[in-house]
């Protein structure tokens, strides 16, 4: 398994991973549009076929660029094998490289496998945003400090 940047020829099997991942999934123009964010990668299998996405982008703010992880993915039958985890590093390394210094997301307060994952790489709960998800449910804001980010990452590598 390699993680590779995403390309055009990718969106259709991100699209069927974001499809049976979330209820609420983002369109295929959405992932089209993204395609030059810095921390958009794929994890594929040896055979070529797409396991996981992750999507990350930065903001300029007055030279404490933020970074955002905006969608991140991983099919099915491929979850609980690290791969999201490695999908998150990936992207999270990236956005060092490209000037964010913290970097956000928001997570459903009722995924608790990604929360934990979140908490596991340092990520911190700074507010809740009420029915934030079409279905009415809330998201949690989360937020990472790039620099005790590769701090506490070199310490576990």
């Amino acid at each position: 398994m390699t993680v590779r940047p995403a390309d055009r020829a990718d969106l259709l099997d991100i699209l069927r991973i974001e499809r049976a991942s979330f209820s609420d999934p983002w369109p295929y123009a959405a992932f089209e549009s993204l395609l030059d964010a810095p921390a958009f990668f794929v994890a594929v299998a040896d055979d070529g076929a797409v396991l996981g996405y992750v999507v990350g982008d930065v903001m300029p703010n007055h030279g404490h660029d933020i970074g955002h992880i905006k969608d991140l993915a991983v099919r099915p039958d491929a979850r609980g094998s690290g791969l999201g985890r490695r999908l998150l590093r990936t992207a999270l390394s990236r956005l060092v490289v490209v000037g964010a210094a913290v970097v956000k997301l928001e997570v459903r307060e009722g995924n608790e496998a990604a929360r934990s994952l979140y908490r596991d790489e340092g990520f911190e709960p700074t507010r809740r945003i009420p029915r934030y998800y079409t279905d009415g449910e809330d998201a949690l804001l989360l937020v990472v400090d790039l620099g005790t980010w590769q701090a506490d990452a070199s310490t576990t590598e």
